[in-house]
């Protein structure tokens, strides 16, 4: 309880150096009343919004009253949806978690063993392939990969639909460019993590006392291999993020990394601040539990 209440201290650090970003950028990208108004404002009308906002006021007083509306949950009301901006980016959220799941899951299914597969066979034909494969994966843009996918499984094949959210069809495309994105890392550091761990002294005597090559890989090498792969998923949970824009972007999928991307060409600041700090919460919360899965396989974490 103690190293889960020290950890939950530490979560708005990185939220208030967000907001603190992104109304240091909003501030300088333009005035926000000529984004609302627009340009057949009148001086008046300038003036009255102006001091609503508060950007009459200084600089710092400005940040402290943005603060206060986010502690409050008031994001503003969105230009194009003419709605509360945390309410339409609550409405996307579900279908971005979805993709997320499922694109982290099958690159943990297929990475995790993949690295395992060349550690065991190092130097061996397995090991070659899928070291191969990782690089390649590594070098590939995932955009790129997207649209590979939709020429040839979507219009030349006809087996899977374009774009868009509906049934299990319209998720295979986006999961597996988005796995893609994250498959070869987990394949790079399991090998590394399994190699290394392979090497310890306690291997050796579990060996040498007559323990198979099976029996030291899960009893012995595969416990103590996996703590650098966990904190690997929460590294990799911000590359997540951004590569869930893109694939978004690219199938048409309505979560919340689509609308961020039209909510930037249309200039609606509110979505663009909602999106941005659900986006940098669910970072945050997904790192908090992926240090507390750490702490439970590793008693070591708990005393630092």
């Amino acid at each position: 309880m103690r190293y889960l209440l020290r950890r939950l201290l530490l979560v708005p650090v990185p939220l208030i150096f967000v907001i603190a970003f992104v109304f240091v950028v909003l501030r300088l990208t333009g005035d926000p009343v000529a984004i609302y108004l627009g340009l057949d404002a009148t001086p008046e009308q300038e003036a009255l919004l102006r001091a609503e906002l508060h950007l009459d006021r200084p600089v710092i007083v400005q940040f402290g009253y943005f603060l206060l509306d986010l502690v409050q949950g008031d994001f503003g009301t969105s230009i194009q949806f003419k709605r509360t901006a945390m309410d339409v980016v609550m409405e996307r959220l579900g279908a971005t978690l979805q993709l997320l799941a499922l694109g982290l899951s099958l690159a943990i299914l297929l990475g995790i063993p993949a690295g395992v597969a060349c550690a065991v066979y190092k130097d061996k034909l397995p090991d070659f392939v899928l070291s191969v494969l990782a690089v390649v994966g590594q070098s590939m843009p995932s955009f790129w990969l997207g649209i590979l996918l939709i020429q040839l499984f979507a219009l030349d094949l006809g087996w899977l639909p374009t774009s868009g959210r509906g049934g299990l069809d319209h998720l295979v495309l986006p999961t597996v460019t988005l796995a893609t994105f994250l498959i070869p890392n987990f394949i790079l550091v399991t090998r590394v993590s399994v190699l290394e761990t392979m090497r310890e002294q306690f291997v050796v005597t579990a060996r040498a006392r007559g323990a198979g090559a099976a029996r030291a890989l899960w009893r012995h090498v595969l416990p103590n291999a996996i703590n650098p792969v966990v904190s690997l998923i929460g590294l990799q949970l911000g590359r997540l993020m951004g590569g869930a824009v893109i694939t978004e972007t690219i199938f048409a999928w309505p979560g919340v990394g689509r609308l961020m991307v039209s909510a930037i060409f249309q200039r609606d600041v509110p979505i663009v601040i909602a999106s941005v700090f659900i986006v940098a919460v669910t970072i945050v919360l997904a790192n908090l539990l992926v240090d507390l899965v750490q702490a439970a396989i590793d008693p070591r974490i708990r005393l630092r």
